[in-house]
């Protein structure tokens, strides 16, 4: 019999799938993002555009300047060309027009450029955005995702994204516009005239007092409208993720009312948006439309006295038009900022998170197997593993698995033994202690190593849309279709593939819903076979199968375990009969070791499990 080392006793009686709430980040749809984050993600997005970036703004400089020039003509034209006409000299008036059409045309083409330059800067930032949120999330460890959903995931790469872009398709042209308008207008009213001048930027004191309160008020909004997106988004998936079960139980009416409320939620922190944009561009006219009163009385007191000339007068109130109608667009530009900005906050949140499971800075490799047979040594090595927050699964332990020795590891539900599975498939790195491969400790290993060495097999058996012949060469992409099926008729499942529609051709659609969960699992079996690892692990690998198909593969599995290290995690003990070694385990400790046999015939915790499942046939 082989022996374990353990102490300390487990304080937690429980193995949840996924650590309860205790008020973790994770927990929350806000990620804890780093001062300077959403900063830093807009400038890296940026970056490898500068020269495309300078080319709009210059673009727009020119634009912006062809379209301002139209008042200072018309004052020319009030000025000087009108009374040389009534002096029949056409030519000043003729040049005023001629002057203004190539400024209209001018405009529309800069315009034109613009719109075509910017569309493709900000095409290729959300391509790069998208490309780095589904990167990063691939690459943050299992237990990221057990603790973030998949819905929020959705909401950062879908409505956050699509924040982002009508922030940059239409929202920073009208900043832009507007600031260079203000800096224009202001510098060409100060020129015109000192004193319409100084009463137009006086006015712009209150706007920008205006704007600094909305911005206040709204990011709030806009950061609760997000977050209430995503939480309509995740109890959509939920529901249609699980809508078995919703059936099964005849939960449509309780989660109807859940929806709604999530709704209604939404729909609150919409109108709450909606209003203080209404709040803003009511007080932005009122100040806007007071400033232009104001300055018209003044100009046309000035005209009638001779000290103001009518052509002078025009053109500031042609500017000031101009200069106060972008106020409700620089509103609409803040409504669009505030929504991308909180946005752009939680995608860096997220970009921000470090995988707890990192890649090593200077992996090293496997040694190579030795003998004829592919397993490998495995040993946990003083292993403690507790969740973030706090529970502690596994106590320390010490622990050996010979190259080739298949291990079955039995207990009662919560006892531990998947998370020494995920261990062992480094899922999770051990809070204490180092888990060993032929002497590597696994954190020093590449997880394109690791992945070539260990893999597991569990209980879900996720298939993706795509073809049988697919879904197996995951194991080996460069597999050819002869090794495919040689690995199918060796997990005993090259009968029922050849069977369906277009055999190994046969897109098995989502999640592998065309074949049913007993055939997912022997696909499985077979894509774990190709991938031909020195470590198997089967986590319940055989738990949805029927009695006869748990038999074929339990027959598949002598010659597939062969020569290699497997863990086998078992609820139904006739797993345990192609074991070599039994490990029992209660409360987070290994209470048993020994051979099959040799614990059947004592009186322990596996004698009783093993008298209990013998009745339960009976």
């Amino acid at each position: 019999m082989t022996t374990t080392t353990a102490s300390t006793p487990a304080v937690a009686d429980d193995e949840p799938g996924r650590p309860q709430d205790t008020g973790d980040p994770f927990d929350r749809d806000v990620l804890p993002t780093p001062p300077g984050a959403t900063a830093g993600l807009l400038r890296s997005l940026l970056a490898p555009m500068k020269a495309r970036v300078a080319l709009t703004t210059l673009l727009l400089l020119l634009q912006q300047a062809a379209v301002q020039t139209g008042p200072l003509l018309v004052a020319y034209a009030l000025d000087t060309a009108v009374p040389a006409f009534r002096d029949h000299r056409h030519g000043p008036l003729f040049a005023v027009a001629a002057g203004y059409l190539l400024c209209a045309l001018a405009s529309g083409a800069l315009q034109i450029a613009f719109i075509e330059t910017s569309a493709r800067v900000s095409q290729d930032v959300l391509l790069d955005l998208r490309g780095r949120i589904f990167r990063h999330a691939q690459a943050l460890s299992v237990d990221f995702h057990e603790r973030y959903t998949s819905g929020r995931l959705i909401s950062r790469s879908t409505t956050d994204v699509e924040s982002l872009r009508e922030l940059l398709n239409e929202g920073l042209q009208e900043l832009v516009t507007v600031v260079l308008s203000f800096v224009y207008i202001s510098a060409m009213l100060l020129w015109l005239d000192l004193g319409l001048g100084a009463v137009a930027v006086a006015s712009f004191v209150p706007l920008y007092l205006l704007v600094r309160l909305y911005q206040r008020r709204a990011g709030r909004v806009f950061r609760a409208r997000s977050t209430a997106i995503a939480a309509v988004i995740v109890k959509f998936v939920e529901t249609m993720n699980g809508i078995r079960p919703v059936r099964a139980f005849r939960r449509e009416t309780a989660n109807e009312a859940d929806f709604a409320a999530l709704n209604r939620r939404h729909e609150r922190t919409n109108g709450d948006a909606l209003l203080e944009m209404a709040r803003y561009v009511v007080g932005s006219r009122l100040v806007a439309n007071t400033a232009v009163a104001a300055i018209v009385l003044w100009g046309a007191h000035r005209v009638a006295t001779g000290s103001l000339e009518l052509g002078v007068l025009a053109a500031a109130v042609l500017y000031l038009r101009r200069l106060y109608d972008p106020i409700d667009r620089l509103g609409m530009f803040l409504n669009s900022y505030q929504s991308a900005a909180a946005s752009l906050e939680k995608i860096a949140g997220l970009l921000a998170q470090t995988p707890s499971v990192p890649e090593p800075t200077a992996p090293k490799e496997l040694p190579p197997l030795a003998g004829e047979f592919p397993g490998r040594e495995v040993v946990f090595d003083g292993v403690r593993f507790a969740y973030r927050t706090g529970g502690e699964v596994l106590p320390r332990f010490g622990l050996t698995l010979p190259a080739g020795q298949t291990v079955a590891v039995v207990g009662s539900t919560g006892a531990g033994k998947s998370t020494l599975a995920k261990l062992l498939a480094r899922f999770y790195d051990p809070s204490d202690g180092r888990v060993l491969l032929d002497g590597v400790d696994l954190r020093e290993l590449s997880m394109s190593e690791l992945r070539r060495g260990v893999v597991m097999v569990t209980q879900e058996a996720f298939l993706f849309s795509g073809t049988v012949a697919d879904n197996i060469a995951i194991g080996r992409p460069d597999a050819t279709r002869e090794e495919i099926e040689r690995a199918a008729k060796a997990i005993g499942a090259h009968e029922f593939i050849s069977a369906l529609p277009d055999g190994y051709d046969t897109d098995v659609r989502k999640r592998g819903g065309r074949i049913s969960a007993g055939q997912r699992q022997l696909v499985a079996f077979a894509r774990a076979l190709l991938a031909d690892p020195a470590v198997l692990i089967l986590d319940e690998a055989t738990s949805s199968l029927d009695i006869p198909g748990e038999r074929a593969v339990q027959r598949a599995m002598s010659t597939v375990l062969r020569g290699r290290t497997a863990v086998v995690i078992a609820h139904r003990l006739s797993t345990v009969e192609i074991a070599d070694r039994v490990l029992v385990m209660e409360h987070g400790r290994i209470v048993e070791d020994g051979r099959p046999d040799e614990l059947i015939a004592g009186t322990g915790r596996f004698a009783d499990l093993h008298r209990a499942w013998r009745d339960s046939l009976a």
